[in-house]
């Protein structure tokens, strides 16, 4: 059975030509749609692997100008898969909502995913995101109050990130009951569900398939990236043979 699958992308990470290597092979691998991440400095939620690659990226001077320039290297290259851009709240912000959601949707983006936005108090991203023919994809989380979390489900949304776990990703994530019954919460206002935090294998994306629209997994192709970007045909032959792996059980 093939599965769907978002993988999470560093942009710039560890390189621009590396990391368009990496889509490449991603997409060979079965990838339906790639979230890009801006580089950040002080991310919120992402574990250690994306974290330093964030910190590698940045010290190269990278802005968010150059993410928007790879990201539209991709789509240049691969114009039918969609194209998230991940990022946060302050780099949206401070060029102006508008002008940021122009300029991504310029360079090929389909949607934001900006998880310390509150779906409900998101500074204008939705409205604009329709403006610009993009959707603005809020978080759920585990931690969210029952009440919060339906008033999420029933907002709207064409789709919903669901965070499989609280905390941090790239940690590993067992698919039990409860993450089920939270996936239910989530779509219960007919949205369609995209599932991460620490999915690094096919036994998971098995177990979430038939309650996600889409599986989600970052930290495992940031890792390998990590431990392999010396030697380029290995990296991508590991990168695409992961991919394949959680993408069909």
């Amino acid at each position: 059975m093939k599965i769907n699958l978002m993988s999470h992308l560093v942009a710039g990470y560890p390189t621009d030509d590396i990391a368009l290597e990496v889509a490449r092979a991603l997409v060979r691998g079965g990838t339906d749609s790639l979230e890009i991440q801006l580089p950040f400095s002080d991310p919120s939620a992402d574990g250690p692997a994306i974290q330093r690659a964030c910190t590698e990226v940045l010290s190269r001077g990278y802005k968010t100008v150059d993410g928007l320039s790879f990201i539209s290297k991709i789509h240049s290259e691969f114009p039918k898969t969609p194209l998230y851009l991940m990022s946060y709240g302050s780099l949206v912000y401070t060029p102006g909502v508008d002008a940021f959601c122009k300029r991504a949707s310029e360079a090929g983006v389909s949607g934001m995913i900006i998880p310390d936005l509150p779906f409900d108090h998101d500074e204008g991203l939705s409205a604009t995101c329709k403006k610009y023919g993009m959707q603005n994809i809020p978080v759920a989380a585990p931690s969210m109050a029952d009440e919060r979390l339906l008033k999420l489900a029933h907002a709207g949304f064409e789709r919903i990130y669901a965070a499989l776990r609280a905390g941090i990703t790239g940690s590993k994530t067992t698919v039990d009951d409860h993450t089920i019954d939270f996936l239910k919460k989530v779509g219960s206002g007919g949205s369609k569900i995209y599932g991460g935090f620490g999915i690094t294998n096919g036994e998971q994306s098995a177990a979430l398939a038939d309650s996600v629209e889409s599986v989600v997994a970052g930290s495992v192709f940031v890792r390998i990236i990590a431990e392999n970007q010396t030697n380029v045909e290995s990296l991508k032959q590991k990168i695409e043979a992961k991919a394949r792996e959680i993408t069909h059980s």
